[in-house]
């Protein structure tokens, strides 16, 4: 197992970290590398759940998240086969706060989630963290199998997961998967059953986001719109009588409890939609009229509930008329 030694320096002190580079078994095409103690720890983490909505300015949630850790073993999960990305992952999080270890799993092939050396990782971690990249890797990588299992062991046991863009987008019972390519808001209006709006679902069992879609990059990318698709589909197709949606704009986080009390952090604000009616029209190659989505936006500092359904929100509603989205009151933008 070879050892390097990291040493960065930080507010005027000098920081030496270990790091642990183990080498995935031949057949293998996973990638790991840990920083800090090779034994694990023993440490009791604290629940809960960070939904990250991308970008750089992210500090207040990885500290949160890393708080919860308890001075254990923070795993991250990634399709990033990139040792240098890995390495800058794990320093990041130890400077933010210390642990036992900061270790970076690399998925890039379906065969990696039956290895039992990646089990026992996951398993043996205080906390997860789904980092950003391309959702339909992780959809590919991990639905049905026993890394599926694995994850959803973590969140019965109380230990506490975060997701980044990506990692976000598959926390929901319902995700845009992503699966053929990224779809944008006017595209995926003038047709909601385009072969790019490819939905999954039941991969993460995180009780309080039961029947609801999480998106991320929100107003920075214009995604109301395909939100709104999303939350059509998920409707006209009955996975579900009544559809909720959590929206993070970037640089934001949604910092939740297990209680269902949340508060907004970083910048920019968090969206929960809420829908109970199919759309009037929502058919291939057709432009979607969908109405009464109920929206309720929550700013930096504020707490919203998602058990409750309410929280200190600006509240209004969105229709979709003929592929266009409108608010109400009508002086009120969709943002």
């Amino acid at each position: 197992m070879p050892i390097q030694t990291l040493t960065r320096s930080i507010g005027g002190f000098a920081l030496s970290i270990a790091i642990f580079m183990f080498a995935s078994p031949a057949h293998a095409k996973w990638n790991y590398l840990r920083t800090g103690n090779a034994e694990d720890s023993t440490a009791q983490p604290k629940s809960g759940y960070a939904l990250m909505g991308g970008g750089a300015k992210q500090d207040p949630a990885f500290l949160w998240l890393c708080q919860r850790t308890n001075g254990g073993d923070f795993l991250v999960l990634s399709a990033r086969d990139d040792d240098a990305y890995m390495k800058k992952v794990n320093d990041e999080i130890n400077v933010i706060c210390p642990l036992n270890s900061v270790a970076t799993l690399s998925f890039s092939d379906r065969e990696d989630s039956s290895d039992p050396k990646v089990l026992q990782i996951i398993d043996h971690a205080e906390s997860i963290y789904l980092a950003g990249g391309d959702q339909s890797d992780y959809v590919r990588f991990w639905q049905d199998t026993p890394v599926q299992e694995a994850l959803n062991r973590h969140i019965a046991s109380g230990k506490p997961l975060g997701g980044l863009s990506a990692g976000l987008a598959i926390m929901g019972q319902f995700s845009f998967d992503s699966m053929i390519d990224t779809i944008h808001s006017p595209e995926a209006l003038a047709n909601p059953y385009g072969n790019k709006v490819t939905l999954a679902r039941d991969f993460l069992n995180i009780p309080l986001l039961a029947d609801t879609i999480t998106d991320t990059h929100f107003a920075k990318r214009d995604r109301m719109g395909r939100l709104l698709v999303f939350m059509a589909r998920i409707l006209q197709d009955n996975w579900a009588q009544q559809v909720r949606a959590v929206a993070v704009d970037e640089n934001a986080a949604l910092l939740l409890e297990t209680t269902g009390s949340g508060t907004v952090a970083g910048e920019g604000h968090v969206y929960f939609l809420e829908a109970d009616q199919k759309p009037a029209l929502c058919a291939y190659r057709q432009p979607l009229t969908f109405s009464r989505i109920g929206v309720q936006r929550v700013a930096i500092g504020k707490t919203f509930d998602l058990k409750k359904w309410r929280g200190e929100a600006d509240t209004y509603s969105l229709s979709v008329k003929d592929a266009v989205v409108q608010a109400s009151p009508s002086s009120h933008a969709i943002y």
